[in-house]
């Protein structure tokens, strides 16, 4: 008895020390190509808060979420929230457009490699979402499916009240013209598939 109330102890305390180091945890600065071949930064969102969903279109359960992501997309984009879907290899860039047309998905589809979910979660689950605070940190993981009571309790809690909107930072648009004339230099990981 003794040995097991060791082991679950000590499960405790490493389990507690992995969730205190994911809420430490500033995003990590990447760029990764979308849909259309444009490169994307996390910082092009500052400000908002980020739902990361690793998904794959080969993947059961991350194509079953997909619909409550788009819904939660559109009721929570006004007041701050932009969910970002971030493909997990093998991946077929056709397939994941088509995919993203029939079901009409509103958020920007990224394409990662297995590298670039290693940044996030070191896991082959799948889907796997990260949270990430207006303020640029971590707050959360959820593996597998988000059920509602976990979007209420770990990404809409993070959203200011309705009617409260956020200052807006510079668009993705006025990131990306900055960065084609040199203005944005800021050192980041560029985790890109081959």
């Amino acid at each position: 008895m003794t040995r097991t109330a060791a082991i679950l102890f000590l499960t405790a305390i490493l389990a507690t020390a992995s969730f205190a180091q994911i809420h430490a945890t500033k995003t990590p600065r990447i760029a990764l190509h979308d849909l259309n071949g444009r490169t994307v930064r996390l910082s092009d969102f500052k400000g908002k808060v980020i739902l990361i969903n690793f998904w794959a279109t080969w993947c059961v359960p991350c194509r079953a979420e997909i619909p409550e992501l788009v819904k939660w997309q559109t009721e929570f984009r006004t007041r701050g929230l932009q969910i970002i879907g971030i493909t997990y290899p093998p991946t077929n860039r056709t397939r994941v457009r088509k995919f993203a047309r029939t079901n009409k998905i509103n958020y920007p589809i990224l394409f990662g490699t297995k590298a670039t979910k290693k940044v996030f979660d070191s896991s082959e689950n799948l889907p796997i979402s990260i949270v990430i605070g207006s303020d640029g940190r971590i707050k959360d993981r959820i593996d597998g499916v988000i059920f509602d009571d976990e979007f209420e309790t770990k990404v809409k809690a993070l959203l200011p009240a309705e009617g409260k909107r956020r200052e807006r930072s510079r668009s993705s648009t006025d990131r990306m013209s900055a960065a084609k004339v040199g203005l944005d230099r800021s050192p980041l990981f560029i985790l890109e598939p081959k």
